[in-house]
């Protein structure tokens, strides 16, 4: 699937949310994904970003996007359900979910790792993911087929030292995938999960977690949209609680 060539509007008609859809990999999926023809709604917490993404979308002539400011950090239930509720009216149900957006917190031993920051790291990474997902099944049981995409690290099968919250929350991550994967096949079936390990990628991320890197040895967010138009598009129908590497 590293070499998947997508049709032209493999999305056509689909409705697919994008968090974390202002930077980075999240806004080439969002973009890849107007491109492929799908009404992508982009969530992020700047708006400035998220209006950029909107404009070049337009440009384009792709499909119209929709915005939602939101904070993962501090979104409560409600905010989720405002959001579901909202999507539910401007589209009825909802085709896809590509859960991007994370954060580093800090490269540091766990033995002094600060207790705030680790909160905020499960928050954003964890908690907000499992919210958020529960809030919009019940507009994914409306499509015909939906897919829900989760982004995993190599650091949340493996872990490796100083890597501290954001490890042990994509491990969270991992273990989310396989448990709404497994139950949703007996409830849900026509919905499917999986994880996405996008590996060393030309993000700000990476540039954060790893300073003296050169990130012209790095992937482009672009080079590793294959696995992610895959994973949105019904030929992955049959694809089912698997952590799939985009390199």
């Amino acid at each position: 699937m590293f070499d998947y060539q997508a049709p032209s509007q493999l999305l056509d008609g689909k409705i697919i949310l994008v968090t974390g859809a202002g930077d980075g990999i999240g806004k080439t999926a969002a973009i890849t994904y107007a491109k492929h023809g799908a009404t992508v709604i982009l969530l992020g917490r700047t708006i400035k970003k998220l209006e950029a993404v909107y404009d070049y979308i337009e440009k384009q002539q792709y499909p119209q996007a929709a915005i939602v400011p939101l904070n993962l950090d501090g979104a409560v239930e409600h905010d989720f359900q405002e959001l579901a509720n909202t999507i539910e009216s401007e589209f009825g149900h909802i085709d896809g979910i590509l859960h991007n957006a994370s954060i580093l917190g800090e490269r540091c031993d766990l033995a002094s790792y600060d207790q705030a920051l680790f909160e905020k790291v499960m928050r954003v990474n964890v908690t907000s993911q499992l919210i958020l997902t529960q809030a919009l099944l019940p507009l994914m049981q409306k499509a015909k087929t939906a897919s829900i995409a989760f982004t995993s690290s190599g650091v949340g099968r493996t872990a490796k030292a100083n890597w501290g919250a954001y490890a042990i929350s994509k491990f969270a991550t991992e273990a989310m995938t396989q448990l709404f994967a497994s139950e949703l096949s007996t409830t849900s079936p026509s919905i499917r999960v999986n994880a996405i390990n996008p590996g060393a990628t030309r993000t700000n991320m990476r540039a954060n977690a790893f300073p003296s890197e050169a990130p012209e040895t790095l992937a482009t967010p672009e080079d590793i949209m294959p696995l992610y138009l895959y994973l949105m598009g019904d030929d992955s129908a049959s694809v089912n609680g698997q952590s799939l590497d985009a390199q």
